[in-house]
């Protein structure tokens, strides 16, 4: 049992760390936790939460033998029954080719004879006879054809993040100038900098992309624009709150010697921030690279069209590859960045 000396300690201690143990601030604390706590739970249950937990226990049921059959497993073993091992190879029809020439086929392509069941219908002394009839037909087989296109997609979806980081960048950088307390030239300007920041923050890339979409049409320059809008808030904010807080001692002594702000930033602010600034621009170029995988799903270029599609259409073994190229392509990616970031500090 606690001593009354350490019980009161303790009271002392939440105190002044700011706990409520008053009786009368005790009693609106509790209830205000109660009704956050009924909130919580309401929102848990309408949000299908209980159900997916209820799942989820049955998931492990069955895991361990104690249950038949689940949902969650069921989905999941059909996944991995259809999705792997991931497809690499293309099929078409020649008929279906404009202009086919057997005697120009692509490089490893090969044409072959498939057999397909069909059903077909005839009508017999009044009555309707379905029979099953094999047809056959020629394909074009390409067994890397479909990695390849998939490669073409993703080198796409790369370009995408890549030039929604240089406009991200060109537009984030003279909006930090602007939006630091430290170098812009006067308060009004760092809050209009400052609320043009947020509002391009505060819009999804997903709904700018249909806006680009309607403006310039279907394809990657919609997805480029929507996503350097987006990412330019970020670092505009991120930039000027660096600026912000760098030591103001070297500024200072360039500012008395008679240089200009744009120097000051140059030579005194920018090496300080410079390697921070690197690591914005990586983190951005990531996430681009991850969001451009969707943005193809309104329309606006990339990987995003494809694998939607496949997985639509079941067709989980082309879904698998797609992930795989894109979880490849993001950790490549990652390497590279740093590789290059800890030579360019280095530097």
């Amino acid at each position: 049992m606690a001593s009354p000396s350490k019980t009161n300690h303790d009271l002392d201690s939440m105190r002044q760390a700011g706990w409520p143990v008053e009786g009368k601030r005790l009693l609106p604390a509790l209830v205000v936790a109660l009704i956050v706590g009924m909130v919580l739970c309401y929102s848990f249950s309408r949000m299908g939460l209980t159900r997916a937990a209820g799942e989820s226990a049955k998931a492990f049921q069955a895991l361990f033998g104690a249950s038949e059959s689940s949902q969650v497993v069921d989905a999941a073993s059909r996944f991995i029954d259809q999705g792997w091992p991931p497809v690499i190879s293309s099929e078409r029809e020649t008929s279906r080719i404009e202009n086919f020439n057997p005697e120009q086929l692509p490089w490893l392509s090969y044409v072959e004879m498939r057999e397909t069941p069909t059903v077909s219908i005839d009508f017999e002394n009044g009555s309707v006879v379905e029979r099953e009839v094999m047809e056959s037909h020629q394909v074009l087989v390409e067994p890397v054809g479909y990695l390849f296109r998939v490669l073409w997609l993703m080198l796409e979806t790369l370009e995408i993040a890549l030039w929604g980081t240089i406009l991200a960048l060109i537009m984030g950088l003279p909006l930090s100038m602007l939006a630091s307390r430290r170098i812009s030239p006067a308060r009004p300007v760092v809050l209009l900098a400052r609320g043009v920041c947020s509002l391009s923050r505060a819009i999804p890339e997903l709904i700018s992309a249909l806006f680009f979409v309607l403006l310039f049409g279907f394809g990657p320059a919609a997805g480029v624009l929507a996503l350097g809008l987006h990412s330019a808030g970020f670092l505009g904010k991120f930039f000027a709150d660096d600026i912000d807080n760098t030591d103001d001692g070297p500024a200072k002594a360039l500012a008395c010697s008679g240089i200009g702000k744009p120097g000051v930033f140059l030579h005194a602010l920018l090496p300080q921030v410079l390697p921070q600034y690197l690591a914005y621009l990586q983190y951005i170029l990531e996430r681009n690279v991850r969001t451009a995988t969707v943005l193809g799903i309104v329309g606006a270029g990339g990987i995003g069209v494809e694998l939607m599609g496949k997985w639509h259409n079941f067709q989980f073994g082309h879904a698998t590859t797609v992930l795989l190229a894109i979880f490849l392509t993001v950790i490549l990616l990652e390497a590279i960045t740093q590789t290059l970031r800890k030579e360019w500090i280095r530097d």
